[in-house]
């Protein structure tokens, strides 16, 4: 996620760290270098076939309808990467929920039992950043969890699952024991189904990709308008035409890369989801609660302005 200071309008204009430009230079540099050839071309080209110049008309009717398709697919990225932020954000509130629930209705005396179920849950949520990007888990589970909790959950596929079933499992034992009554147990396995929701919702976010032939179409339709598009412009408005062209390929080739980079919301690109930042907002969050806020982590810095 990027994260920088408000700017001007003039600022913005020369901003370079958290632009999508970097990413599409090669395709505007193909779009300079073939205006320049057109308008170069535009004299041998009428003097051979006059009457037969390419005019703006239907670049017109194909530029709106491109602009709606590119606006269509960009709202259905953002619609999930906003899904995504609300999923994060009900893991937060319920983590918090469950850990008030934890440390009010479990005695004091049984320290190692609220430990666990707090160090459980910020071990859930490093769990489940890593499994949407596909990392390794293992050091944060080794660190906040006991040696053989770590080495079963670190050999499981789907480790927030399997974090969940054990939460559930000390919950149970703390009941068998007589810590926490029936009602308070139901209570905190009503937190723990919503933590099971969150991690469902993330992985159909994650295992259904917008469709990829969507993504060609768009893709290829957008490549041939702004290669077509300088013929049409150079026999009007002459050296102006790779200007003009390599201005409008900035706008189209800028939002078909930005509404693929946000359809995977879980990723690392610059404007993915700072999923790690809202993990150290867990686990700052559930440690202070356990009052235990000599191992707070560092708070994580943005790198060139992204916070990941």
């Amino acid at each position: 996620m990027i994260i920088r200071p408000h700017k001007s309008s003039l600022q913005l204009l020369f901003v370079w760290h958290g632009s999508i430009l970097r990413r599409i230079l090669p395709q505007l540099g193909i779009v300079f270098v073939i205006s320049v050839f057109c308008v170069l071309a535009t004299p041998w080209w009428a003097h051979l076939f006059p009457g037969e110049v390419l005019n703006l008309q239907p670049f017109t009717l194909m530029g709106l309808a491109l602009a709606i398709f590119l606006g269509f697919r960009n709202s259905v990225s953002y619609n999930r990467f906003w899904e995504a932020r609300q999923h994060w954000g009900s893991l937060l509130i319920n983590a918090r929920s469950l850990t008030r629930q934890v440390l009010s209705l479990v005695s004091p005396l049984h320290a190692d039992c609220r430990r666990h179920m707090v160090n459980g849950q910020i071990a859930f949520a490093h769990s489940l950043r890593h499994q949407l990007r596909n990392d390794d888990a293992q050091a944060d589970l080794d660190r906040l969890l006991p040696a053989e909790v770590a080495a079963r959950i670190g050999s499981a596929r789907f480790k927030p699952a399997m974090l969940l079933l054990w939460l559930g499992e000390t919950a149970s034992q703390a009941h068998r024991h007589g810590w926490i009554s029936d009602l308070q147990l139901q209570s905190m396995d009503r937190s723990l189904c919503t933590l099971s929701e969150v991690v469902g919702a993330c992985e159909r976010i994650a295992g259904t990709p917008i469709p990829y032939t969507y993504h060609v179409l768009l893709n290829r339709t957008v490549m041939v308008y702004c290669l077509l598009l300088p013929m049409a412009l150079s026999s009007s408005i002459g050296w102006l035409t790779p200007l003009i062209s390599t201005f409008i390929a900035y706008t189209f080739f800028g939002l078909d890369e930005i509404g693929e980079e946000i359809a995977d919301p879980f990723g690392v690109q610059p404007n993915d989801l700072a999923l790690g930042a809202i993990c150290h907002t867990i686990e700052t969050s559930l440690r202070e609660m356990l009052d235990d806020g000599d191992a707070l982590p560092l708070e994580p810095e943005p790198r060139h302005f992204v916070l990941h």
